[in-house]
């Protein structure tokens, strides 16, 4: 095939990169060469602005096209009505965080009145709060431009491993890799999800070779806290002991959740859900699961490989998970 991203080369784009041509496929992306312009210097590469003037895309076919960067929904309509004729499929990444009611488990990509709504449609400034119904619009954006028959819409969980610059996983194996008290959050059974980017990339690749359409869940397998922290640990060869704090004692401390404490929010009947989203249909389509241990030590690798001065963007202070452990 013939594939167009949308997006930069940084993290899921270059893996889908790597994955499209392993399987024999032509890639080219359009960006704007700010981010990261040396990445994948063999791959074809157009430059512009999608909210703007896309004619450097013109005269051209493709038979995927695939939309990594979409959060406003004016601007994904306009790529893909601009893409529509030119294009057999056009596949959007979208995200879990489209479901707002995520008080019970096991939500499938049918249970379509957990969906979330923006009272004010026109709204296109990306909060916490509007992040997820703005890539709703963008997902029915791309279908209607398109058409349902040629759309593919994944919703990946947290997407983690190597280029990641969120740190929401990487935290994780780098403190682990340091050694000492390490403060382990809520309970050492509670569950997390997450995809590793190499596994998202190859189920798209391959949904697109099986010409799927549709809403596809894909995130990892929940696994406890406890496992994740452990392989950790393995993978490091660390000497590093885990002090699990409760919540309540982290609320306390004013420990923030999901961007202070990576991988963690308190539990509660309302976000029950938030680490169980069912993705039966991907796993039937052929979605995989590499090693725990495979992912880790994948990130942790490229982790040690940024420069000493690197400013995070997630994870525990040193100074205050001390506090918090005194």
């Amino acid at each position: 095939m013939n594939i167009l991203i949308i997006g930069g080369a940084v993290f899921l784009g270059r893996a889908l990169v790597t994955a499209a041509v392993q399987r024999g496929h032509t890639v080219t992306l359009f960006n704007r060469g700010r981010s990261a312009p040396e990445a994948l210097p063999d791959i074809e590469q157009l430059h512009g602005d999608r909210d703007g003037d896309l004619s450097v895309l013109d005269g051209r076919t493709w038979d995927a096209v695939i939309d990594t960067c979409g959060y406003v929904p004016r601007i994904v309509r306009h790529s893909a009505t601009h893409l529509a004729p030119h294009t057999a499929n056009y596949t959007f990444i979208s995200s879990i965080s489209v479901y707002a009611d995520i008080s019970r488990t096991g939500l499938t990509e049918a249970d379509t009145a957990e969906l979330g709504r923006l009272e004010d449609e026109t709204i296109e400034e990306v909060t916490g709060e509007s992040y997820g119904p703005l890539k709703l619009l963008c997902e029915e954006a791309a279908t209607a431009a398109v058409g349902a028959d040629k759309t593919l819409i994944i919703r990946p969980g947290l997407i983690v491993g190597s280029y990641d610059r969120s740190d929401r996983f990487t935290y994780w194996p780098v403190r682990v890799a340091a050694g000492g008290r390490v403060l382990a959050p809520g309970r050492p059974e509670r569950l997390v999800q997450f995809v590793d980017v190499r596994d998202l990339a190859e189920f798209t690749i391959l949904a697109l070779e099986q010409k799927l359409t549709g809403v596809y869940n894909v995130d990892g397998i929940p696994l406890p806290m406890r496992e994740v922290l452990e392989e950790c640990r393995v993978a490091s060869g660390a000497e590093a002991e885990f002090v699990w704090v409760p919540d309540d004692q982290l609320v306390a401390q004013e420990v923030g959740a999901w961007m202070e404490m990576p991988l963690w929010i308190p539990e509660s009947d309302d976000a029950a859900g938030f680490f169980a989203f069912d993705c039966t249909k991907a796993r039937q389509a052929g979605l995989g699961q590499r090693p725990l241990a495979d992912t880790i030590t994948a990130t942790l690798a490229w982790a040690q490989s940024r420069p000493a001065d690197y400013t995070w963007r997630a994870g525990l202070a040193r100074e205050k998970e001390e506090q918090v452990l005194g």
